[in-house]
């Protein structure tokens, strides 16, 4: 067994993970490290893992012991040939090698890892010479991954930092997978988990916001393995990074399945939708591929407020969203666009969902939140049972000024998560930064949930001291300075895309 002084200090595995990543570089794009990089670091922490509990059985039975008799000493299985060292002779046609073996292992234990390690194409050589995968192998055989040398909440955190990493360098398509860890904490904190909850993530990406509420009842000292995690994504790769992420994270109950939510939602209870004592999602935004003739006649009825127009399916998320909410104890926070609050094709949907009293809060945050993208965020915060004082009433908050940049990344500080935080809990008017809408107020407005309209930016001033706009100046401005440039982002992401750039 490995001796626990000799353990890896956090930046030296950061480093050698990084380090295997940039053995691909100007072979593949970098957006596709993530498909081979992940599936290898899985792939050594669990033969690593065997050997070590391999080791403990000997300790305890004997050096003669036959492993065979005991499956149950080991968390995952690895068939005879399928180990790390299987691969790690083999000298050509190592990319199939590599895929056997992966598939063999997945094969051998069907109900946990079937499918966690993608669809790379390991056998194309064009793309990764047998010298290439070699070296790879090499590198990731320079550490042992053992529970004693790497325990669970450092290669967590280290997997974490790589899918980071790999964000940083795929450019637009980051958002499929990764989500700002700052504002995912914030999310988590509104809505405040509980142990033994079910938590949700309609379109999960990498995971990160289902350990986020297992991260912040860890911090809180509090139960934490008895959460039931569910969550469902569209790609796979990306959910098989999903599931990755929570095994390297010391989570084994949890259920994420592959699939299109609007399309094939995959947890029903019947013939019904589950229902979910917490939501946390960051829903694609304003997608335009979607079945809306499909969405107009739902089986699970998840259009109770309308049909969203096709280049915008925001609406249909939201409203599956709400309709996957426990009755009781249902509470969502979902990141969106502005446009969301204000769009004039979905002002029906919204005063629907106005009207039924769900809205709780709408935080707006400021720009560059999104992965790779500078358009502002705002959280919707819904809660199906609001408390009595709260009931026909929304908390606006405009923290579009909380947020701190730094090397080209926006991120939210301590300080401001704690400063919306408290307004939030509050539940107070705060000048400049927060007030409490009547429901009567927003039917005014027509259902805009425009921050602006609730809680008006300072007063401009020109050089003779006369006010320079109107409120509903200011407002329109805004709006139509967020929707062109969501607009104009989409689509310049939807031609990067058709066109094969980027």
């Amino acid at each position: 067994m490995s001796n626990p002084k000799q353990q890896i200090i956090q930046t030296q595995l950061e480093s050698y993970l990084w380090g295997a990543a940039t053995l691909l570089r100007g072979l593949i794009d970098a957006g596709d490290y993530k498909q081979f990089i992940f599936p290898l670091l899985f792939f050594k922490r669990l033969c690593d893992v065997y050997d070590e509990e391999s080791a403990q059985l000997c300790e305890e039975f004997g050096e003669d012991v036959d492993e065979a008799f005991f499956p149950e000493a080991h968390r995952f299985q690895i068939p005879p040939g399928a180990h790390w060292r299987d691969v790690r002779e083999t000298t050509t046609n190592v990319g199939r090698e590599i895929q056997n073996t992966m598939r063999a292992i997945e094969k051998a234990n069907p109900q946990r890892l079937y499918g966690i390690f993608g669809d790379a194409p390991w056998t194309n050589k064009a793309r990764l010479p047998d010298r290439t995968l070699r070296d790879l192998i090499e590198h990731f055989s320079t550490l042992n991954l053992s529970v004693a040398d790497v325990p669970e909440d450092m290669l967590g955190q280290a997997y974490e930092y790589l899918i980071k990493k790999f964000a940083d360098d795929s450019g637009h398509t980051a958002a499929e997978f990764y989500t700002n860890r700052t504002v995912v904490h914030l999310m988590t904190l509104l809505v405040d988990p509980q142990p033994g909850e079910s938590f949700y993530d309609p379109t999960c990406g990498s995971g990160g916001m289902l350990l986020s509420a297992v991260a912040e009842l860890k911090r809180q000292g509090q139960e934490h393995r008895n959460l039931q995690l569910y969550g469902q994504e569209r790609n796979l790769m990306t959910s098989a990074i999903a599931r990755t992420n929570l095994f390297l994270h010391g989570i084994e109950d949890f259920h994420i399945e592959r699939g299109d939510t609007l399309a094939e939602p995959k947890f029903l209870q019947g013939d019904r939708l589950r229902r979910f004592d917490v939501v946390l999602a960051n829903p694609p935004y304003s997608i335009k591929q979607w079945d809306r003739d499909a969405w107009a006649s739902d089986p699970y009825g998840r259009n109770m407020y309308g049909l969203p127009p096709q280049g915008r399916a925001d609406y249909a998320f939201f409203q599956h969203i709400i309709a996957s909410l426990n009755p009781r104890t249902g509470r969502c926070a979902i990141l969106f666009p502005h446009g969301v609050l204000f769009r004039e094709e979905e002002g029906k949907m919204r005063a629907r969902l106005v009207e039924d009293d769900f809205l709780e809060c709408v935080i707006g945050l400021g720009p560059n939140l999104f992965y790779n993208s500078p358009m502002e965020a705002c959280v919707v915060v819904c809660r199906t049972q609001k408390p009595l004082e709260r009931r026909d009433r929304v908390l606006f908050i405009n923290a579009v000024d909380e947020v701190t940049r730094e090397r080209a990344q926006s991120f939210l500080k301590r300080e401001h998560i704690e400063k919306i935080l408290a307004v939030y809990r509050d539940f107070k008017d705060v000048p400049g930064l927060a007030r409490v809408a009547t429901l009567e107020e927003i039917r005014a407005h027509r259902a805009n949930l425009s921050i602006p309209l609730y809680v008006p930016p300072p007063k401009e001033r020109n050089g003779d001291g006369a006010e320079e706009k109107t409120l509903a100046a200011v407002v329109e401005e805004w709006e139509a300075s967020s929707e062109a440039l969501r607009t104009a982002m989409t689509d310049l992401f939807q031609t990067l895309t058709e066109t094969g750039v980027g």
